[in-house]
């Protein structure tokens, strides 16, 4: 049988007077009488046929039956405050600080070049961007979101891609090919200034991951050792387009120095696409409207991302 609209009101009023432990407290928070809402318990408890608090001059406290009570209203109930609450967001422009933590090149390729954009379109929101090449515990760190690749989030995070799939580019700067010729396969590498990232979260170089484009796709792995080693990703490039030597870079940073003629490509069909960026929340429902907004900004720019440069 469906329950009655005046027994979910007192449900509702037995459900803050357990949380408060006080009538007082209760009646403070929902603006009645403590006189109100004593009568509100004793009806329900007369309908219910049960006791469901322990009540003294000085205490209070539930009774097995109120508890077991409180421990299905409690999570129903937040539920319909929380939803409530998003309803009355979707009316009403965002606000407020979102913390967004981010991987360096994920920050440089996606965040900085449209922060003015997104800023300008949401006037009340303010930004903390927290950049740290380590995978963020979002939840421990107190952040709304993580900015990370795909392939290093776990197949259970909420997820969502904000980039197209993108590969790993080896490029150098014409004049440095012209000098030292145009590798065809990864064992050329190995006469090449081939220039490394380290890793500032493990101190580990980056290797080379390439694929074979024959049917069988062998893994071929590739450490460079050329003459610098770098920590910063754009001191990295900065050196690739002063012909320094080879690096390896995510494509969408290089598409316009590509495009430019500043940079050539190399090896290209060693270069499988995999999973681009990804935006990870700790759940999708009830998401705030300050992070779904920055959700909605991201997946837009990557439609645009997903255009070839003209």
């Amino acid at each position: 049988m469906p329950i009655e609209p005046s027994l979910v009101a007192s449900l509702t009023w037995f459900a803050h007077i357990a949380r408060h432990r006080s009538f007082t407290k209760a009646a403070t928070e929902m603006e009645v009488t403590r006189a109100a809402l004593s009568q509100h318990l004793k009806g329900l408890e007369e309908r219910l046929g049960v006791r469901l608090l322990n009540r003294t001059t000085r205490d209070m406290s539930l009774t097995d039956e109120g508890q077991r009570l409180l421990d299905v209203l409690q999570p129903a109930l937040t539920g319909i405050e929380r939803a409530v609450a998003e309803l009355g967001e979707a009316h009403e422009a965002p606000s407020g600080l979102i913390r967004l933590n981010s991987s360096r090149i994920a920050a440089r390729l996606l965040i900085e070049p449209h922060l003015g954009e997104f800023l300008a379109r949401h006037p009340k929101l303010r930004l903390e961007l927290v950049v740290h090449d380590g995978l963020s515990n979002i939840v421990a760190d107190g952040v709304d979101a993580g900015l990370r690749l795909g392939e290093s989030l776990d197949e259970h995070m909420v997820a969502v891609p904000v980039s197209p799939p993108i590969e790993m580019a080896v490029v150098g700067a014409p004049a440095y090919l012209k000098r030292h010729g145009v590798p065809q396969t990864p064992a050329d590498l190995m006469q090449h200034n081939c220039l490394a990232y380290r890793f500032t979260s493990s101190g580990t170089l980056d290797r080379w991951s390439f694929t074979a484009p024959e049917a069988d796709g062998a893994t071929v792995v590739f450490e460079p050792k050329g003459s610098a080693v770098f920590n910063d990703d754009e001191n990295l490039l900065n050196a690739a387009l002063q012909g320094v030597g080879l690096i390896k870079y995510l494509d969408l940073g290089v598409r316009q120095h590509l495009a430019e003629g500043r940079l050539v490509r190399v090896l290209v069909p060693w270069c499988r696409p995999f999973p681009g960026f990804y935006l990870y929340v700790p759940s999708r429902a009830q998401l705030p409207a300050k992070t779904r907004a920055l959700m909605d900004f991201l997946i837009e720019r990557r439609s645009r991302l997903a255009q070839p440069l003209r």
